[in-house]
This record gives C-alpha cells, sequence and structure tokens, in this order.
C-alpha cells in the first residue's frame, strides 16, 4: 500500500493509548485533522515514538481507531482474515451451545477491527458499521467473513453512521432469512427481523441478566418491565415460573411485537398486561391504583423524549428510582440496567444507591453484570466496556 501518513499525538493522549485505548479523538491531537474515511496512518509520540497503526473515520465523538499496537501492520485482507479467524475460536463454546443460537460473532475493538461488529442469529448475520471510514473496506472484510465463517447462511447490514432509519437497513449476500426469524436464548424463542431499521426485535448483551431473571428472580414472581421494547425481559421471566408480567413502553410497535414474543412461546398474552404509555405516567398510575411489584427491570435508553418529556439516564435515573421503590414490593428486587458508555460505572452505583438512601431503604446489591463474554472489550477502553446492571434488593 502507499505510505502511511506519520501523524503525533499531543502528550496527554500517550498513557491512554499505552494502557490500550485505541479511540482516537480531536483532543488528542494539537492540530485539527484534515483527512480522507478510511485512511491509514501511523500513531507517534512528541518523541517520535511509535505508538500504533491506526485508520482514521468520524464515529461518535472519536475521529480514528488504532488497529494494531504492532509497527508495520496494515489494515487489509490478511488481517481481517485474523482477527476473524481468533473471534470464531472465542466463540465455540456458544456456537455448539443446545439451547442458545443467537449471540454477538464479532465486537468492534474488542475482537481487533474497531467500528465493525457482527451478531448472529441463528444461521444469519448482522454486519454493523459504525462509520464511512470502516465502510470503506467493506469488500476487503466481507471477503475475508466469508472466508472464516462458513456456516452463515445470509448477511445483512447496518450502516450506524448514517441518520436516514430507512437507508440504514440492507440484504449483502447469501439466503434471505425469514421475517419474523426466531432464534433461541437459554431455550426461550425470540422473533426478530433482520432487515428492519436499526433493530432487530432483542438486544443480544443481555443475554446472561434474561437468564437469572428467568432462573432466580421471577418464579412465582410479579415482575415489572419498564421501557420493555418487544419484551424480552417479560417472556424471559414468564418462561421462569413469574406469576404475572408488565410490561410498559412508550412506542406503538411494543404491543405488537410484545404478544409475538409471548404467542412463539406458546403463552397466552392476554393473561399479561402490555401496556403502550410513557413509563413515568404508568409509575404514577400504579402509585394511585396502590399497585406493587416483586420484581421490577429497568432497562432505558439513554436519552429518550415524548411529548410530555425529555429523559437522560445521567440526570434522570436515579429520581426515576425513587418513584419505582414506591411501587415496590417487601423484598422487591430491582434489575437496574444502564448502557451508556457516558454514565460510569462508579456513578451509576452512586446514584442507585442515592435513590434508595433517599427513601430511606434499606438494601443490599446482591449481583453485578458486564458484558458477556462474546462482547469482548479491549484492554484501556472505558468506551468500550459500556453495559452495567445491578441487582437491588430491599430489606
Amino acid at each position: 500500500m502507499d505510505k502511511k501518513r506519520i501523524l503525533t499525538v499531543s502528550e496527554k493522549a500517550v498513557p491512554h493509548i499505552k494502557k490500550g485505548d485505541p479511540l482516537l479523538s480531536p483532543i488528542s491531537f494539537e492540530e485539527e485533522l484534515e483527512f480522507t474515511e478510511g485512511e491509514q496512518v501511523q500513531i507517534v509520540s512528541p518523541v517520535g515514538q511509535f505508538l500504533g497503526e491506526a485508520y482514521l473515520a468520524k464515529q461518535n465523538k472519536g475521529i480514528g481507531w488504532i488497529y494494531s499496537f504492532e509497527q508495520g501492520t496494515d489494515f487489509d485482507s490478511a488481517f481481517f482474515l485474523n482477527q476473524f479467524n481468533q473471534a470464531l475460536k472465542k466463540r465455540q463454546a456458544l456456537l455448539d451451545s443446545d439451547d442458545t443460537d443467537a449471540f454477538r460473532l464479532f465486537n468492534a475493538e474488542g475482537d481487533g477491527i474497531p467500528g465493525l461488529s457482527i451478531d448472529y442469529y441463528a444461521g444469519f448475520a448482522v454486519i454493523s458499521w459504525y462509520s464511512e471510514g470502516i465502510y470503506h473496506y467493506k469488500e476487503q472484510i466481507i471477503s475475508a467473513f466469508q472466508e472464516i465463517f462458513l456456516f452463515v447462511k445470509g448477511v445483512y447490514e447496518k450502516r450506524r453512521y448514517q441518520q436516514d432509519d430507512a437507508k440504514a437497513s440492507g440484504f449483502v449476500y447469501g439466503e434471505k432469512a425469514p421475517s419474523p426469524h426466531y432464534v433461541r436464548e437459554n431455550n426461550v424463542l425470540y422473533a426478530t427481523y433482520l432487515d428492519e431499521g436499526w433493530m432487530t426485535g432483542i438486544f443480544l448483551d443481555q443475554r446472561h441478566v434474561r437468564r437469572d431473571l428467568m432462573q432466580t428472580y421471577a418464579p412465582g414472581k410479579t415482575v415489572l418491565n419498564t421501557f420493555s421494547y418487544t419484551g424480552a425481559f417479560s417472556v424471559a421471566a414468564a418462561m421462569g415460573g413469574a406469576s404475572h408480567t408488565t410490561s410498559v413502553d412508550v412506542a406503538n410497535r411494543s404491543l405488537e411485537k410484545t404478544r409475538e414474543q409471548f404467542e412463539i412461546n406458546g403463552m397466552d398474552p392476554a393473561e399479561h398486561k402490555i401496556h403502550v404509555m410513557d413509563v413515568f405516567d404508568y409509575i404514577q398510575y400504579a402509585k394511585r391504583k396502590a399497585m406493587t411489584f416483586d420484581v421490577i427491570v429497568v432497562d432505558p435508553p439513554s436519552f429518550a423524549r415524548t411529548k410530555k418529556r425529555t429523559f437522560s439516564v445521567l440526570k434522570d435515573y436515579g429520581t426515576m428510582i425513587e418513584d419505582l421503590i414506591d411501587i415496590s414490593a417487601d423484598k422487591g428486587i430491582f434489575i437496574l440496567s444502564s448502557n451508556a458508555a457516558t454514565y460510569k460505572r462508579k456513578k451509576f452505583r452512586s446514584d442507585l444507591e442515592k435513590a434508595f438512601r433517599n427513601k430511606g431503604i434499606d438494601y443490599s446489591i446482591v449481583k453485578e453484570y458486564g458484558l458477556p463474554e462474546d462482547f469482548a472489550t479491549a484492554t484501556g477502553s472505558p468506551t468500550s466496556n459500556y453495559l452495567k446492571v445491578f441487582v437491588i434488593q430491599k430489606h
């Protein structure tokens, strides 16, 4: 390939890179960079020490990624083949599983190709491209993927750097998946739609949390699932023997999608409550009706806006938990989650504990979850290890 441009990072960026953080941001450099999306460069310290091989691309707040800390490594077909081969070996246990056939096959910088993730849905794959820069390498990446992942029957893509939902999703090659396409997780069926905008119908990073809800926390209990999306937590709870579930989400699609999840698992959705309404309005409704729940699941988006209000996890999570405590049963269990990378674990935990203290409620943290094993993270990368889940019990 052509000789790479050598870029010098600021002194402040050096320790982050040496710790293994691959993300390059505008403040990593002393001056504003001009670059071509996908351009490969070599990163050096102010004294000329080699730090990493990188490619440049606008992604969220970043402008590039170090893809290798070994000098002379090119971002090319041989590199992609090697990363895919290593990732495949790490997923063998999941591929051999009898009860789960949906998981992350390749996880961006955690598996060595920043800006690219690949999810597996029972024979089919969905590739997510997070920048124009990584999409520049699509042909080589797809070719390497086909060579390593021979068992994948068909592939879809999500161009997540685009703003237009309608143009974000597309079919790439192979056999087309049925719609809905049923996948299995912990022996529970979920209906997925691989070519409908950015979402497929299930968030795969919550696999272990849904398993423990089903096996440990839900049996014989009433469960409230807030921000329920397609009702995955509700169905897991019901399959585990919950006495009743209530799902609440403001999106109109949530009603039909949640009913579908119950039905494909042989359960009558009419035996469970599904509310299409603002979660905060529902909490007030439940208070007025003196309703309580044994288990409350909270997995909100990082930011949401309805006609009535704006919700931000950074500002509003703790206050919301205080309200939810009012509708929790004695010895109630809370499963509290955030996937916002900017909401640091320490601050999240502090906000949750403060909410219980403000209400004068004794509590204990029963369990904590991070990302499952298939969501590999890069050493020293605070942004890639984003998932935080605390299980808290009232005393």
